[in-house]
């Protein structure tokens, strides 16, 4: 959500400009009911600050910040404990897991900024070729973004080994588009191959939280901030929220490309219906031996 994006991106932040990030941080709800006067002398700033304080996380101003954060903090799930227990019965792990997962999609929903989505597609829809990387469980989140994409009639690879991105990286051209995708930003060996891609002019969109290494090496940043604390089960949310990126942008681009690129997904989910036929009647009716 928003105000996680704001603890994100603190260190980012100018002395006075933090100070009014701690004022929202404290109280959200007071920042939203209040003027732009009443947040500045909250946090002990002028009110010109609190302005660029808005700018610096993305905004135009103070009024689209206010938004943003009223529609937040409106639409936001009452946040109960959705850790999972020992005795956790089955019923319990459904409420948690799914609320956990519906917050997930709701801050993405609200913090997500099509501005950037629109730049991202720009970037794939000119590009030649597309690979996706990323390691650990962001592997398996750039593994269904090379099937999404490669079902839709685009050249695309994913590699999920740092040797192996390394090596590819090298051997990119201008014209190229990496997805770089991780959930923390700070890999060091995803961070190698993304400077090596930058490095011979390939474009670099990173899918990953502001204000991170990753996010300032990347030619086009689709920022997915979301809270992460201690819980070995947070990674699961986070992945859902990059999968859904991944649909966002796959379907993007087919509408993007228009008629002509959306035919061959039509043929290619024609094909897979074709097999699945042919192998049902198999099943049905094998041959004799």
């Amino acid at each position: 959500m928003l105000l996680d994006s704001i603890k994100t991106q603190l260190d980012a932040l100018s002395k006075s400009e933090k100070k009014v990030a701690m004022a929202v941080l404290k109280n959200p709800d007071l920042a939203v009911s209040g003027n732009i006067t009443a947040l500045a002398k909250n946090a002990q700033v002028s009110e010109p600050t609190v302005v660029r304080f808005c700018r610096a996380l993305g905004y135009d101003g103070w009024h689209e910040f206010k938004l943003k954060l009223a529609q937040t903090l409106a639409l936001a799930l009452p946040q109960a404990d959705e850790s999972p227990l020992q005795d956790d019965l089955a019923a319990d792990l459904v409420n948690k897991i799914c609320s956990r997962s519906i917050n997930t999609l709701l801050d993405l929903r609200n913090n997500l900024q099509p501005a950037a989505i629109e730049k991202a597609l720009d970037v794939l829809a000119r590009s030649t070729k597309i690979e996706f990387w990323g390691q650990g469980t962001s592997g398996i989140v750039a593994a269904d973004a090379q099937h999404k994409f490669f079902r839709s009639g685009v050249h695309t690879v994913a590699y999920a080994d740092p040797h192996i991105h390394a090596i590819s990286a090298a051997l990119l051209t201008k014209g190229d588009a990496v997805v770089a995708i991780s959930q923390r930003g700070n890999s060091t060996a995803l961070l190698h191959s993304v400077q090596l891609a930058r490095k011979v002019g390939a474009d670099v969109i990173a899918l990953t939280p502001s204000g991170t290494p990753l996010a300032e090496e990347a030619t086009v940043l689709v920022p997915i901030d979301l809270s992460f604390n201690i819980d070995p089960y947070t990674p699961i949310s986070a992945r859902l929220a990059h999968l859904v990126v991944i649909d966002i942008l796959a379907v993007g681009l087919a509408l993007k490309r228009g008629p002509e690129f959306r035919k061959k997904m039509q043929n290619a989910q024609k094909a897979l219906q074709k097999l699945d036929m042919q192998f049902d009647s198999f099943l049905r009716h094998p041959p004799k031996l």
